[in-house]
């Protein structure tokens, strides 16, 4: 069963179609052709203000009286400039909207206001818009519409008859050990990788959003699903972080320098930043939003509390992303300090060869001078003809001598305390006579004077 299947409206549908003259819903024109026909997602829904809704036609035309009209562009998420998205929105709401109406849902940064006399909000986060922390969610509201812009799908976007949700059933698990069983009934499956899929929401599926009956209902159900995506979002990052917590408590060596090489820390650290960029332009937004409609007539004191409780849901947002920010940090750290251990322990092992060889290459460096008077060269005593093998013994006592100072480090150490102390009694000495010279040489001059 497939998550993104749509499930059509059921008796909300039914008594949509029998409004339609109230609604002013004009019919759909399938010869209509757009200069990016299929690139831009589009929804629009009809309430009543009863509690029904039916799927409508694309024609932007508000509701009258308790009715009221709702349509949703989903921009693609890939690749694209911010022009090219004014373009798209350009191409599907004008007319009736103006080049100064798309400007304000297309824009990046926080912004909430009144544009030509309508309330528009948006939260749009600038960055590339195929990341999955890349957000813009603005809405334009009226007394009797809302319009509303999204980059790429928002979960609980749509409404579905209740009844009719996977989550209302008792589905089988198919996984690759566990095939597909038939029994005599319909059995529903679910496949492994859409339960985890579930397990990642924070919310369900949207056959339990509750239909809105009024225009504050819908601006709480829109700012709603907002949070939740973000907060979606959240629980994923949690979930990949315990994985990969998991992954260096079994890895070694190689699982290490494979998360160092692809700087996959660093990475999350960056999106967790773009994230909390967002919800710090929510904390801007919402409040300004509940400030202004609360002076709206037609803005329910409810949806007001609603709109109170969602802002201090998403400061607690903002706090579990600093958490998640810290740990990510920690870890990063940890890799950081293990990568320098590693180094130092090759420091060490050349530190050690370096140690090893220089003495030896002393040895070697003044035996192979060109010049005279150097022993066991045959020069002075031509009689003398193991020169090569004393050089030899000569080296091999120097390399035990210096292998001697790491086998046994005790030896070293007194070796070290006792020079030390012999120079620090050498210079206390040096001291004293130096200053019963200056001792003597004062009184001399003070007798001196006396005479």
């Amino acid at each position: 069963m497939d998550l993104a299947e749509e499930i059509p409206s059921g008796d909300g549908e039914t008594v949509g179609l029998a409004r339609q003259s109230s609604a002013t819903v004009l019919p759909a024109s399938d010869n209509l052709q757009t200069h990016f026909h299929g690139m831009v997602r589009q929804k629009a829904y009809f309430f009543d203000g009863l509690g029904n809704y039916f799927n409508k036609d694309w024609d932007l035309a508000e509701g009258a009286g308790k009715e009221f009209c709702w349509y949703h562009v989903e921009l693609p998420k890939v690749k694209q400039k911010c022009s090219q998205s004014a373009q798209y929105l350009i191409d599907v709401l004008c007319p009736p909207l103006k080049l100064q109406h798309i400007l304000s849902l297309v824009s990046n940064g926080p912004f909430c206001g009144n544009v030509d006399g309508t309330l528009v909000f948006r939260v749009n986060s600038p960055g590339p818009a195929s990341s999955s922390f890349t957000f813009k969610i603005a809405a334009m509201i009226t007394e009797n519409s809302v319009i509303t812009v999204s980059l790429g799908r928002v979960p609980r976007l749509g409404f579905s008859p209740v009844g009719r949700s996977l989550l209302s059933e008792i589905p089988s698990v198919e996984n690759s050990s566990n095939h597909r069983r038939e029994k005599g009934g319909n059995e529903i499956v679910i496949k492994e990788h859409v339960l985890e899929f579930l397990l990642t929401r924070n919310h369900s599926e949207e056959a339990d959003n509750p239909v809105p009956k009024s225009i504050s209902n819908l601006v709480v159900h829109i700012i709603d699903m907002h949070v939740d995506h973000l907060q979606d979002v959240v629980t994923e990052l949690e979930m990949e972080l315990e994985a990969v917590e998991l992954e260096l408590d079994r890895g070694g060596f190689d699982m290490k320098m494979k998360m160092l090489d692809d700087r996959r820390f660093p990475k999350m650290h960056l999106n967790l930043q773009r994230l909390l960029q967002v919800i710090a332009h929510g904390e801007q937004v919402f409040p300004r939003v509940k400030e202004k409609c609360s002076s709206k007539p037609w803005f329910l004191s409810q949806d007001i509390d609603s709109l109170e409780g969602l802002i201090g849901r998403l400061r607690r947002l903002k706090e579990n992303v600093g958490f998640l920010a810290n740990r990510v940090t920690a870890i990063q750290t940890g890799l950081d300090t293990w990568q320098s251990e590693q180094i130092n322990k090759k420091l060490y092992y050349l530190s050690f060869l370096s140690i090893v060889f220089l003495p030896l290459s002393v040895i070697t460096g003044v035996f192979g001078m060109n010049v005279g008077g150097v022993p066991w060269t045959m020069q002075n005593e031509p009689e003398i003809k193991d020169g090569f093998i004393n050089v030899m013994v000569l080296c091999v006592v120097m390399l035990l001598l210096v292998l001697l100072c790491f086998l046994f480090p005790p030896l070293y150490t007194k070796a070290a305390a006792w020079y030390k102390k012999q120079a620090l009694v050498r210079s206390l000495s040096h001291n004293r006579r130096s200053s019963m010279r200056r001792t003597a040489g004062i009184h001399e001059r003070d007798s001196c004077l006396r005479i």
